[in-house]
């Protein structure tokens, strides 16, 4: 299978610098793209200079995650993409075991690796870690992280696992498949995008796994940090539109209200603890869901099976009242 590595860049001259090196050591002879979201910062000149093997794609404005990337790989001639991260470090031996598992099942369209935290190598990072998966409120979670509880990497998910979803901070995806699901939802923006993606792609049939013997660091944050209101934004309102989207119709209507109510909480959460931006950012996600709300709707009608994927009933109940953090106690 013929690979692209495709690298979304915004002002990323810094972590270009840091990380391409070892992308262009380790892409095994793939081609190699920088997607330029059009950047202010000369990292486009950089690239141009530094690394002439190196393909650059040029967005004519920033489009964001899911509608930069949608642009971008019309010009990506390849079997296989891998999206990547501009501030992912990989490791001398990443590639082979994933191309080796794409091989040997045919039904696999989308892989992610073990991502581990870039600043304590020891621990799994957030985006990602071995392997997404959702709860039946539409809560996404992952082996080696649930909500802001992070494992340690003992080797405990260094197998091949079939996951609900699989992260974009370094993303293995058919393009074939990729086509077929007429890439991100650009709606999204950012965040979420992915989980929207592979459960349409389970939808259609297609296998999402993790190769946990495929290593990467990923630094996080490097295009929003973690207490960013817009992160917060992003993440409630396109949860609430994967539910919409993609939930079938038996339990639509509940588990949406629900999902406002619990949303309602983590708000006056915000607001005792003082974070009003925080709280201002749940009642915009709401604001701008109930915008998009007929929009999402259209799109649903145009998905052809709507199906369960969820794990367990309630990551919230599990992880506050339980006080179970790690997967392995879910």
């Amino acid at each position: 299978m013929k690979l692209a590595i495709v690298i979304l860049n915004w002002n990323g001259k810094k972590l270009l610098q840091k990380f391409l090196p070892a992308v262009v050591a380790y892409a095994d002879k793939s081609d190699i793209y920088v997607a330029d979201n059009a950047s202010t910062d000369d990292s486009v000149a950089f690239v141009k200079n530094n690394f002439p093997e190196v393909k650059i794609i040029q967005n004519k404005k920033n489009y964001g995650f899911a509608l930069g990337y949608n642009q971008a790989l019309k010009y990506v001639e390849a079997d296989l993409y891998c999206l990547l991260n501009s501030d992912v470090a990989l490791t001398k031996n990443w590639l082979s075991p994933i191309l080796s598992q794409f091989k040997t099942s045919p039904k696999t369209a989308i892989i992610q690796p073990k991502i581990l935290d870039y600043k304590n190598k020891t621990k799994f990072e957030y985006a990602g870690a071995a392997g997404g998966f959702i709860d039946r409120l539409g809560y996404p979670y992952c082996r080696g992280r649930i909500f802001q509880s992070i494992e340690t990497d003992q080797g405990q998910y260094n197998d091949v696992k079939d996951i609900f979803w699989a992260t974009g901070a370094c993303m293995f995806i058919k393009k074939s498949v990729f086509d077929q699901l007429n890439g991100f939802d650009a709606d999204y923006y950012a965040h979420q995008e992915e989980i929207d993606l592979c459960w349409r792609a389970h939808n259609l049939g297609h296998k999402v796994q993790y190769v946990g013997t495929s290593e990467v660091y990923h630094v996080g944050g490097a295009s929003m940090s973690d207490m960013s209101p817009q992160k917060t934004f992003l993440n409630f309102r396109n949860s609430l539109l994967n539910i919409v989207k993609n939930t079938p119709k038996k339990h639509l209507i509940i588990l949406v209200l629900t999902r406002l109510f619990l949303d309602s909480l983590a708000g006056i959460r915000f607001l005792f603890r003082r974070e009003f931006y925080h709280f201002t950012a749940i009642i915009k996600a709401h604001l701008s869901f109930y915008r998009l709300l007929p929009k999402t709707l259209k799109k649903r009608e145009n998905i052809k099976k709507l199906n369960d994927y969820y794990s367990i009933n309630s990551l919230v109940w599990n992880y506050f009242i339980r006080k179970k953090d790690e997967f392995f106690k879910l």
